[in-house]
């Protein structure tokens, strides 16, 4: 059995930032769940566009609001506190921040290791062991 409390991820090699989000990893790849799982921080009007090319993810507002673009349909979707999406065909999208931070809770499979940021085209490099 795990236990993981997100208060000593903080300030550690598993809180991990970029412009416009903070992610703190509570599960990696070396975990052996055979999926990674964070929460992450969107501040107040953030925006950025990410492509998830190696990884699937699924997204669940636990607080805040804002929305997400898909950007191979231009439909664009409130997210807020209850609201999960997932990026089930790896979804080119733009995810704004609202009027308040959000707060996500994240789940990528393949899981990722730890340290990954974003490249030029928003996405995670996908690392084999």
């Amino acid at each position: 059995m795990k236990i993981v409390d997100v208060n000593d991820i903080k300030g550690s090699d598993r809180e991990v930032t970029g412009p416009g989000w903070t992610s703190r990893r509570l599960l990696l790849k070396k975990d052996g769940m055979g999926f990674s799982f964070h929460e992450t921080v969107i501040p107040a009007g953030a925006e950025m566009t990410l492509w998830y090319k190696n990884h699937l993810e699924a997204v669940y507002c636990v607080s805040g609001n804002g929305s997400v673009e898909d950007l191979a349909t231009g439909e664009v979707h409130e997210i807020r506190d209850g609201v999960l999406y997932a990026l089930d065909k790896h979804d080119r999208h733009t995810l704004r921040g609202g009027t308040e931070d959000m707060r996500l809770i994240c789940a990528f499979n393949p899981p990722v290791t730890g340290r990954e940021t974003h490249d030029a085209d928003g996405a995670y490099e996908l690392v084999e062991d």
